[in-house]
């Protein structure tokens, strides 16, 4: 079997025998519907390659969609004009740099439908485009815009230059409602909504589907999907793995299923990782492998996040709908594909987010490694395994002054909040270690607890800021934090902990234990 491994062509896939799921179902549900739309979905879900299948249905190819489901019921197979825009194809350092993308777009457009307007605004061109393109085909126009945020998303932490990337998309997208009767659909992707943003606040006629349950599987993977298209690739990696066919899918499922795009709907696996780990047979982090934005780091930076309280985010519609949050970085991390809808609170219309699977959250927290801490990245995965091996060996000494070193030599700006510093890291260690021994890490009214336990050891830890190791120790016994393990078996170790505020890391550390 042919995996489409980086091929977001919907032409080539079909022409060269790639596999190709079928979604044309959903597609001919969303064009005979209405006429405008955007659809927010994380970096590498297949918003491309459904922008790119559209594109060949306005384009009247009906031999590409022989077979699928579209090609019993679409009769017409109008050819139509297509303009196509895709932003992701360039970096964006400064408003010329996207001038210049809309201009090669533009330019392209003029030469087919001989505009005689090239040396108007970039808004006045391409309302003649679709103008000229009407009437000279005697065909409405399909739009289709592929990843309109990326200047944006790359101005995060750049304020002036986010607004110049405003004001030139603005009136340029702006021209959708105006050209009205010249457009038969239209359709924007993108990472992140548009609810709040002011490009968009003209453009009233666009239906969000990002959260509706019908189309919740456009982009993405089902597990029915799966078990009807890649039999054959389960089965192999099983072979190569040496799984189960059972345990192969429920590695699956752990790894790469878990996307909740609306609440309480199907799981969606992501595309990109299930594509790779079927064509190399082997399980791995590879949504990660194609880099992880740099601008989330900003968000979380400027919103002084505690990543403890983003793990587990209790929200709202309307937050969700945002972006470019400064203070709230929660809805860029959970429209990046970080976070997920994992539960919904219908009387208070809140939502609980997570990470969706595995993949996600172990890729996310050690990619925070070397921005919270001076750990290396290429470093970051030996030092975890050394913190592992010093708990599963009971070793206290030799883990505190590992600890130790995730604490030293911070000097970027959010060892100015001490206190949120320490649980950040503290949190992230939780987490690196959680993947490999059972971890807990709870924050309450100040209160912070480290809970680690092995098949010999339990380890509960106290921490204190400004205050001394003994009182940390004395905290454990006052509120019985051992209690649950009295009958335990296992070695019980209680661990007193002082970070000094003048040293900026821990200090002393006090060890009492069965």
């Amino acid at each position: 079997m042919k995996y489409p491994i980086g091929v977001q062509n919907f032409e080539k896939i079909r022409r060269d025998g790639f596999l190709y799921i079928d979604k044309t179902e959903l597609i001919y549900k969303l064009v005979n519907e209405s006429c405008y739309y955007f659809l927010s979905r994380p970096r590498r879900f297949g918003k491309s390659l459904l922008i790119s299948t559209l594109e060949a249905y306005f384009q009247g190819k009906k031999e590409l969609f022989k077979g699928l489901a579209i090609d019993t019921l679409e009769k017409e197979w109008t050819a139509r004009p297509v303009l196509h825009i895709d932003l992701n194809a360039r970096q964006y350092e400064n408003a010329d740099s996207l001038r210049q993308e809309l201009n090669k777009h533009l330019e392209l457009w003029e030469t087919a439908y001989n505009s005689p307007y090239g040396d108007r605004a970039l808004e006045e061109r391409f309302y003649h485009v679709i103008r000229l393109a009407h009437e000279q085909t005697g065909h409405r126009v399909a739009i289709l815009v592929d990843e309109y945020d990326k200047p944006l998303l790359q101005a995060i932490g750049n304020k002036p230059l986010q607004e110049e990337y405003r004001s030139i998309l603005k009136p340029f997208y702006g021209v959708l409602k105006t050209m009205d009767g010249h457009i038969r659909f239209a359709m924007l992707t993108g990472v992140t909504k548009f609810g709040k943003v002011s490009v968009f606040s003209d453009l009233n006629n666009l239906e969000d589907i990002s959260m509706l349950p019908q189309y919740v599987s456009i982009c993405g993977l089902t597990e029915s999907e799966i078990h009807q298209y890649m039999e054959e690739g389960i089965q192999n990696l099983a072979d190569t793995q040496h799984l189960t066919y059972d345990g192969t899918c429920r590695k699956l499922k752990e790894l790469y299923d878990g996307y909740h795009f609306t609440p309480n709907s199907e799981g969606i696996y992501n595309p990109f990782s299930i594509l790779r780990a079927m064509n190399s047979g082997v399980f791995a982090s590879y949504w990660f492998e194609t880099g992880t934005p740099t601008y989330l780091v900003t968000l979380l930076k400027q919103g002084k996040c505690d990543l403890s309280e983003m793990a587990s985010a209790v929200t709202d519609v309307e937050t969700l709908d945002s972006v470019y949050g400064d203070d709230e970085p929660i809805p860029v991390i959970y429209q990046s594909g970080y976070l997920t809808i994992k539960g919904y609170d219908p009387e208070f219309e809140t939502y609980t987010l997570g990470f969706p699977n595995k993949e996600v959250e172990e890729g996310f927290i050690k990619f925070l490694v070397p921005y919270y801490t001076p750990i290396r990245k290429s470093a970051a995965t030996f030092e975890i395994k050394q913190f592992v091996m010093d708990i599963r060996s009971g070793n206290v000494d030799a883990f505190m002054t590992r600890l130790q070193s995730f604490m030293a030599d911070t000097p970027y700006e959010l060892i100015r909040d001490q206190e949120l510093h320490y649980q950040n890291v503290l949190f992230i260690v939780s987490k690196l270690l959680g993947f490999y021994v059972q971890a807990e890490y709870r924050t309450s009214q100040g209160r912070i607890d480290l809970l680690l336990q092995t098949d010999k050891y339990v380890y509960i830890m106290e921490f204190k800021l400004e205050g001394s190791a003994e009182d940390a120790l004395r905290q454990i016994d006052e509120r019985g934090y051992a209690a649950p393990f009295a009958s335990d078996s296992r070695k019980v170790l209680k661990i007193g902990i002082n970070f000094s505020a003048q040293s900026r890391n821990i200090d002393k550390w006090i060890v009492a234990g069965n």
